[in-house]
């Protein structure tokens, strides 16, 4: 059961989470100058409270510049220059290294491009109350697309479904990438361990959190295509997210039938509290993370989000 914020789902498991703490939205950039500004811009309205980190894999087009720029007039604004292009899932796992670093108590992955709507980010943080990791579904009810070409709903819809029952996952939205994670949450994952990229990273990290009995929470949200900049998704891309899920799955079933079992890290036995961020110099925490409003319906006409607790790509989204 879930309230919409997930602590009655959280209570009825016996779980207790401590407070958030300061929230960071890191968001990787790559050619995206025509974004960057407005993207921050939303994020710090939307949460105020919250932090950013634009990872910015060395973009041709001057989109580290502009962050530098951003940043230089906002204190809970920072950028992580990386050398070149290696990929989502690395930029994220440097953004995510650079903040659990730094004591951030919530990390949140976001596209650079607007198609994750910073308006919806109290919603998650909301939801992440009562749970480990929330993440930003289009496929549960209350959850949709705008101006999606039909094949590319296909491709999405079909690549969640395929690693839903490959991996036997009660996840309805597997490769999105708007998610919330605490940072205890990160910690238990194994993130030295985590090679894959792109649409595929996504795949990893939410099969390691159900693994390892993490409470996540889906909540819906409407994803909205670009509408300016070029689409990072290549076929390259697609090829490695069907090959790692296919092995993941024989490997878990071979494991289970040898009775070796699936690589399953384990969950922290106790919530450690959540660290408060430091600001850019090192000094001034910010506030504890976001007590904003926003909160998931338990009707679909309302728009529910989907528990899936304990023991129980870039991104396509």
């Amino acid at each position: 059961m879930n309230d919409g914020d997930g602590t009655r789902a959280a209570q009825d498991r016996g779980r207790q989470f401590g407070p958030l703490g300061t929230a960071l939205v890191i968001i990787p950039t790559y050619n995206e100058a025509e974004n960057i500004k407005s993207i921050v811009g939303r994020v710090r309205k939307a949460v105020p409270e919250a932090h950013v980190l634009v990872a910015d894999d060395n973009s041709p087009d001057g989109t580290g510049k502009l962050a530098d720029e951003l940043a230089a007039g906002d204190d809970q604004v920072q950028v992580l220059h990386r050398k070149g292009k290696e990929g989502l899932g690395a930029a994220y796992l440097a953004g995510f290294h650079w903040g659990l670093d730094n004591g951030y108590g919530v990390l949140i992955e976001m596209d650079a491009d607007g198609s994750h709507q910073p308006e919806e980010l109290p919603r998650l943080l909301t939801a992440l109350k009562g749970a480990d990791l929330v993440l930003g579904s289009r496929w549960v009810p209350g959850g949709r697309v705008v101006n999606w070409p039909r094949s590319r709903e296909v491709i999405s819809r079909g690549g969640s479904l395929y690693s839903r029952l490959a991996l036997d996952l009660p996840l309805r939205d597997i490769t999105g990438g708007y998610r919330a994670f605490r940072r205890e949450t990160l910690e238990g994952l194994g993130l030295d361990e985590v090679a894959s990229q792109g649409y595929c990273f996504q795949v990893d990290l939410a099969r390691r959190a159900v693994r390892a009995g993490f409470h996540v929470v889906e909540v819906p949200i409407t994803f909205v295509e670009r509408e300016l900049g070029d689409s990072k998704m290549s076929r390259d891309i697609l090829v490695e997210a069907l090959w790692r899920v296919t092995a993941w799955g024989v490997g878990e079933r071979v494991g289970k039938i040898t009775g070796r079992g699936a690589d399953r890290p384990e969950r922290p036995q106790a919530p450690v509290p959540a660290h408060s961020a430091a600001a850019k110099s090192g000094s001034d925490a910010a506030k504890s993370g976001s007590d904003a409003a926003g909160s998931e319906a338990d009707g679909a006409s309302r728009g529910e989000g989907t528990s899936h607790g304990e023991g129980s790509s870039p991104s396509d989204g």
